[in-house]
């Protein structure tokens, strides 16, 4: 008798259908072929378990004794997935009901399943192997469908494609570049770009900016003031980096040699402390906004205006006595009073937070030990 002994070395079968193996007899192995190709017809078992099937109806029609049947290993491992072949050869051996002397034809799929051969062979003689092979992917037509879908994927069109379109810009733009005399600024500009991209790329940028897109738009139909927020102290923030340039620029003027390191930090911070603190003052109010709208609002979230102003009076003071506005008198005053503004903002809130949270939280307790009583 020949065994037509089809190898599914990880055990697709059984973990995609659920089918017991080993399967023996032609029809439960066309039953299982069929569950794997609904299970996933891209599955190179498939072909494996029908090409049996083909031998096994082939040899039928010349009255040859022959029977049919898979066995599978697991996805553990070479040498446990070996074994479970040998040990599923044992039962098909013995499931068989013939006083002929069995040999097997092995049926696979390439040569990671027929590193079972050794096993098999030492259970039983092996007449041949047939490895099965998709026509397919032997000329270009797969070649062609792989290429089609790689063009597909988007994210395959962005990884490989993009970049592979500024390298071929490289040369026709240097010819333009050429022509217009300015061949190494078309260069830099070319190599400038694919940096950028390639870096993007590699720190997940575009990701991030999609994510920033995404929470804006949901903030904008939402109706956060956190948005609106945002983009007033964007304003601010480039208001005051003019009026941190401006101030500089008076400081150069005002004074006879070259500035020293402090003295500019020192203008930068002074033309521009006011405008950036409103900006901080402005987020803050934002954020404790939507807080308050969302029931989720926390009487210490109301330190942050608070912070930011005691945090702007400090530094004012600073730079101002850096560039000899105010005397050191203001300078003490200003230390003092920034200080004492945080202290005295997170006391208050801490302790409305400690009485009013723990008076919610008893008329709470009190709400639900009500409906419990009431339910009883």
């Amino acid at each position: 008798m020949l065994l037509v002994l089809c190898v599914d070395l990880d055990d697709d079968l059984g973990r995609k259908t659920g089918f017991s193996t080993p399967v023996i007899g032609r029809d439960p192995v066309e039953e299982s072929a069929v569950a794997l190709a609904t299970a996933d017809p891209e599955d190179s078992d498939v072909n494996v378990i029908f090409q049996g099937l083909h031998i096994y109806d082939d040899l039928d029609e010349r009255d040859e004794s022959v029977e049919v049947a898979v066995v599978t290993g697991n996805d553990e491992g070479d040498v446990n997935a070996n074994r479970e072949v040998g040990d599923e050869v044992d039962t098909v051996l013995a499931s068989l009901s013939t006083a002929e002397d069995v040999t097997v034809l092995v049926v696979t799929d390439g040569a990671q399943d027929e590193s079972v051969i050794p096993i098999i062979r030492s259970r039983v003689p092996i007449d041949g192997v047939r490895r099965v092979v998709v026509r397919q992917a032997q000329n270009l037509e797969s070649m062609y469908y792989t290429i089609k879908q790689v063009l597909n994927d988007p994210e395959t069109r962005g990884t490989v494609l993009i970049p592979l379109g500024i390298l071929l810009l490289i040369y026709p733009l240097a010819l333009i570049g050429s022509l217009l005399e300015m061949p190494g600024f078309v260069l830099g500009t070319t190599s400038a770009l694919l940096g950028l991209y390639l870096i993007s790329r590699g720190l997940g940028l575009g990701d991030r900016l999609d994510e920033a897109v995404e929470r804006a738009r949901r903030s904008l139909y939402a109706g956060r003031t956190t948005l609106l927020a945002y983009v007033v102290a964007a304003a601010l923030f480039v208001l005051g980096g003019v009026s941190g340039m401006n101030a500089l620029e008076e400081a150069q003027r005002t004074t006879t040699g070259e500035l020293g390191a402090p003295v500019m930090v020192a203008a930068l911070v002074y033309g521009s402390i006011q405008w950036l603190a409103a900006a901080g003052i402005t987020t803050s109010l934002g954020q404790i906004t939507d807080e308050y709208i969302a029931g989720t609002l926390e009487w210490r979230y109301l330190n942050a205006p608070f912070y930011v102003l005691s945090i702007a009076i400090v530094l004012y003071a600073v730079s101002a006595f850096f560039l000899d506005e105010v005397e050191i008198n203001y300078l003490a005053a200003a230390l003092t009073a920034g200080t004492l503004l945080g202290i005295v903002s997170t006391l208050t809130f801490a302790v409305a937070e400690s009485r009013f949270s723990g008076s919610a939280d008893e008329d709470q307790e009190a709400d639900d030990g009500t409906r419990q009583m009431g339910r009883v």
